[in-house]
């Protein structure tokens, strides 16, 4: 039995009333009510901390070091400079994916040609997320996207294994070596940069944000590997279901109408099939997760139970593609119902303002299934069935065996 079914099952004991799941050194308090949701997204950091939770999931201080969990001020500069910048940003964006798509995939003339998805997505979304971060031609560099990519892995890896310890155990492991092979890759750009720093100090716009010690080359690696936790999971998963789902592809064509941010806010039917994905499949059985400091609880919303409701969708096990798109249709809240949004129906990304990232993932994802639809067609093997995805604790991962045609 998964997460996801044991949570199902308290929620059906307990309706919308809280209930807790044991864990190995905690309980997990689950929330679904509207109300409780609310609480959940208004609470401040020192009562319901969304940090220590993440630090709980993937143990942040052993795998990636005490100053990303203790000072994140990353988590500021995705927030604030990254999201204002996006639609300067989109023609590289653009760039990337058209030429990262073409380079993976290697086809040849109109030739099917059969490919492991999971593997695909990830040097696609790596490349077109470190073309922002550190820019061309790094972000081409094989070597920087396979140590992207085992970093993410490792990092999780790692967090999963070292959250099974006792607590006094976990300060005797030392798993925070990830960024020093990362520094022979990024140490130029960053060296370079300093020059800059140096000769024009706080005048200078592009001025990093960090101060102190952690302008160190090893410390501006690491933080450009915690804002590559990328959404490959579930894009892949949206792979898996157009691909399953060929007859969509054509409604999804018809809504190209150039290529800017603002042509892509125009795709409704585009951004509702990735939140109609992310919907049914998601890529963890709870989100939102908080730590009251108080009493070292977790408390978590519990996403299938809240995104399958019937008081909130029409047929709510049935994979409709475009039932956001229909519903900004026949509503005036259309804004509500788009991917970036977060609401107490919709928790994706969480919900309430501490979902930072959450409008460059949109539209890096909306970008990519749309070049998709308009430059490619694509099918599953055939006789294949849909590759179900794989369930570990609270997670939920894309198959990393199933392939796709193109």
């Amino acid at each position: 039995m998964n997460a996801r079914d044991v949570i199902q099952e308290g929620y059906e004991k307990y309706k919308s009333a809280p209930f807790k799941v044991a864990e190995f050194h905690h309980w997990t308090v689950i929330v679904s009510n509207r109300g409780h949701l609310e609480e959940l997204a208004r609470a401040s950091d020192k009562a319901l901390s969304s940090l220590e939770a993440i630090n709980d999931q993937i143990q942040v201080e052993y795998t990636l070091g005490p100053e990303v969990h203790h000072n994140p001020y990353h988590v500021a500069v995705v927030r604030s400079h990254l999201t204002r910048n996006i639609d300067v940003l989109y023609p590289e964006i653009r760039d990337e994916i058209v030429t990262s798509f073409a380079e993976v995939l290697d086809l040849k003339g109109n030739e099917w040609k059969s490919v492991p998805a999971l593997i695909v997505m990830e040097k696609v979304i790596c490349r077109t997320s470190n073309r922002v971060f550190v820019g061309l031609p790094l972000c081409r560099n094989q070597d920087w996207i396979d140590f992207n990519i085992k970093c993410t892995i490792d990092a999780v890896k790692g967090g999963l294994a070292i959250g099974l310890l006792p607590q006094f155990m976990r300060r005797q492991v030392n798993a925070t070596s990830l960024s020093y092979y990362g520094v022979k890759l990024l140490g130029p750009i960053i060296e370079e940069r300093q020059k800059y720093m140096n000769k024009y100090g706080t005048m200078w716009d592009d001025k990093p944000e960090a101060e102190g010690p952690e302008l160190m080359p090893e410390c501006l690696t690491t933080r450009v590997l915690v804002v590559n936790f990328t959404a490959i999971h579930s894009f892949t998963q949206a792979l898996f279901y157009l691909a399953g789902n060929p007859q969509y592809i054509q409604p999804l064509r018809e809504e190209k109408d150039g290529w800017s941010k603002v042509a892509l806010s125009k795709m409704r039917k585009v951004d509702s099939f990735l939140k109609e994905c992310q919907r049914v499949e998601g890529i963890a059985a709870g989100n939102c997760s908080r730590i009251w400091l108080h009493a070292r609880l977790i408390v978590i919303t519990h996403s299938s139970v809240t995104l399958s409701r019937k008081r909130f969708y029409k047929n709510p096990e049935v994979f409709e593609p475009f039932r956001f798109a229909n519903i900004s249709e026949e509503s005036e809240s259309g804004p509500k119902h788009q991917l970036a949004s977060t609401t107490t129906e919709y928790l994706a990304f969480g919900h309430g303002r501490r979902a930072p990232g959450r409008f460059f993932a949109a539209n890096e994802l909306k970008s990519m299934l749309a070049h998709i639809v308009v430059t490619y067609d694509v099918k599953l093997e055939e006789n294949a069935p849909y590759p179900a995805s794989l369930r570990i604790g609270k997670m939920i991962a894309a198959n990393p065996r199933a392939k796709v045609m193109f």
